[in-house]
């Protein structure tokens, strides 16, 4: 005869099953959470940052040297005024200084990109001598936004390059090099955008920002880039 033996105060058996349950569900959740953890760190360190899968110009000419593509625009944004570089390879000059606000900018900087066969803009992002941003940086921001949305629809791209005392050096080249007082007051904006592109490429592209539209579709068109500009291989215009 089978004798089964019933312990009246189950909570106080060191056999509890649910004891022993409710430790192992412990013991599985920590375990779930610390995979979760371990490969969310992996997923952020082995996920490439936007930057790296579209980098800079800069960059790709210094990754690959028979790379052969559009070229940059430096913009320096004012309230009033906005000033444009240009840069072919690795020359920089200044352009022109447009008096333009919103939309009417927007459409006028792409045309001038069209123009001067540029495929990215290099937009100087105002910060503070230790690095963080003032108030003027979301302005900016906000205007790099729109405009990225509008690029991507061409494959061009929008970047954001720290700015911080490239007026002061503009003054400091445009006095070195003999331009007179309304000559600096007039041409500022489009030294201190050359500025921001000398120090794009002296950094080659370090510490550069991909503004990025959220809008799947236009995602796919900056992975893609632009259509091929036959002028940069007139090998295939032959074909």
């Amino acid at each position: 005869m089978a004798i089964q033996f019933i312990n009246l105060n189950p909570l106080l058996s060191k056999q509890n099953p649910l004891i022993i349950q409710n430790r192992n569900s412990i013991s599985l959740t920590r375990r779930v959470q610390l995979s979760v953890n371990a490969a969310a760190a992996a997923l952020s360190v082995s996920a490439p940052s936007w930057e790296e899968r579209i980098p800079p110009n800069v960059l790709r000419r210094k990754l690959d040297p028979t790379w052969r593509g559009g070229f940059s625009l430096g913009v320096d944004l004012g309230l009033s005024r906005t000033g444009l570089a240009i840069s072919k390879g690795f020359s920089v000059r200044p352009l022109m200084v447009v008096e333009l606000r919103g939309q009417k900018l927007e459409l006028r900087l792409l045309d001038i990109a069209e123009i001067q066969e540029v495929d990215e803009f290099i937009i100087g992002l105002p910060k503070s001598s230790d690095g963080k941003e003032t108030d003027q940086s979301n302005k900016i921001r906000t205007v790099a936004g729109r405009l990225a949305v509008r690029a991507a629809e061409r494959g061009w791209r929008v970047y954001l390059q720290d700015e911080h005392g490239t007026t002061t050096e503009a003054l400091d080249h445009m006095i070195a090099n003999g331009l007179s007082k309304s000559d600096r007051q007039g041409k500022i904006d489009a030294y201190a955008a050359m500025k921001v592109l000398e120090r794009y490429f002296s950094d080659s592209g370090k510490g550069i920002e991909l503004v990025v539209p959220k809008q799947v579709e236009l995602k796919n068109k900056l992975l893609k880039g632009p259509p091929k500009d036959l002028d940069f291989y007139p090998e295939e215009n032959q074909i």
